[in-house]
């Protein structure tokens, strides 16, 4: 029998949370969990969460030492990997690794074995990391929402939380995998479109391709009147708007702050999304802060599920120099949209780090009645 006090877990409790802080830590070591991932997890905080972490991702029973002897990986390679995807590399010898992560280095050992080169390994592992961080985290929220009920106590939120993880993580790889296919579908398609106008033999690098960059104007001063929480929360929405404005061939590449990043290899598909979220963030109401956007048309690079090259650079430039509520354009953009889009000149204009002044348009809708 474990002596929660004198380990030090039930600190700062008395009366009913001190028993239910008891009953959830014996359920715990009932089910082989360790004292020091009880002490780790109460340090931290997270104690609630441990049965769901133990429910999905099952029990800490392999260290990396076993990873390597069981898949015959590279120690340094595997570690590499696992530092790429954004979870932890702890002490080789430590028992702190579990069934899903022996399956993760089994698959790296196949894609090795299929000849693919660690270092495309690895950067599908950052980009993967990155992406599914961002969706854990979602459904973390999710799961939060769902399972919370003012007066419960530890043991009563950590037993919700575990059986709504265990409910939500049969569908949760099944959605990952439809949503992958249908992008990978797209992604496929335009790289054969391009590969097919290659006359010289080259595989498809640079694109021609329209960015676009939406910033929050004035997030640094809302940010010193606001709590930190609502601060979060305005940008989260943004997330929310820009995503929700977005469809193919117009994809989200990331969130920078108080800014996110689109690209399209269509100029007015991008055009209309940049505007629809213009003016979707003007529908938020006063308590929001409206966007500025810059655009910029050129050929890019992408690497790693990010985009380098002028236009990113110059988009991003625009974005500082642009109006509240307007889409600021450079002249390749103006010379490649095809639709029934109102330009005005907004002349010259001098940005940071390009050394000629570069012409900028300012594009809105037609109107209404428009032929």
């Amino acid at each position: 029998m474990v002596d929660f006090a004198a380990e030090g877990l039930l600190e700062g409790l008395e009366g009913p949370a001190r028993a239910a802080r008891e009953r959830l830590l014996q359920s715990l070591v009932d089910d082989g969990a360790t004292l020091e991932e009880l002490r780790a997890a109460v340090e931290e905080g997270t104690l609630f969460m441990l049965p769901s972490e133990r429910a999905v991702g099952g029990r800490h029973r392999y260290s990396l030492n076993d990873l390597v002897a069981l898949t015959g990986l590279d120690r340094e390679f595997l570690a590499d990997l696992r530092r790429s995807a954004g979870v932890p590399v702890e002490d080789g010898d430590a028992p702190v690794l579990t069934d899903v992560d022996l399956e993760a280095a089994r698959t790296a050992k196949r894609y090795e074995d299929a000849g693919i080169p660690r270092e495309a390994q690895i950067e599908m592992a950052r980009i993967f990391g990155r992406a599914m961080a961002q969706a854990a985290d979602a459904l973390r929220r999710l799961a939060l929402t769902m399972v919370f009920e003012p007066g419960a106590d530890e043991h009563e939120l950590a037993t919700r939380y575990a059986d709504f993880a265990l409910a939500l993580e049969p569908t949760v790889g099944p959605a990952v995998q439809q949503i992958l296919r249908m992008h990978l579908r797209h992604a496929v398609r335009t790289e054969l479109l391009e590969a097919l106008e290659q006359h010289d033999g080259e595989l498809p690098g640079r694109r021609e391709v329209a960015v676009c960059f939406a910033d929050l104007v004035g997030f640094t001063r809302v940010g010193e009147v606001v709590e930190p929480d609502e601060l979060g929360a305005i940008a989260d929405r943004l997330e929310t708007l820009a995503t929700t404005a977005v469809a193919l061939p117009v994809r989200f590449v990331k969130t920078i702050g108080d800014a996110v990043m689109l690209v399209s290899p269509s100029v007015d598909e991008l055009i209309d999304t940049a505007l629809r979220l213009v003016d979707a963030a003007d529908a938020e109401g006063p308590g929001f802060p409206a966007l500025r956007v810059g655009m910029a048309y050129g050929p890019a690079l992408q690497r790693a599920g990010d985009w380098y090259g002028r236009p990113v650079n110059l988009a991003s430039r625009l974005t500082a120099v642009a109006r509240p509520g307007s889409v600021l354009c450079d002249q390749a953009t103006r010379d490649a949209a095809q639709g029934p889009w109102r330009w005005r000149s907004a002349g010259q204009r001098r940005v940071r780090n390009v050394s000629r002044p570069v012409h900028v348009h300012r594009v809105r809708r037609p109107p209404a009645d428009a032929a």
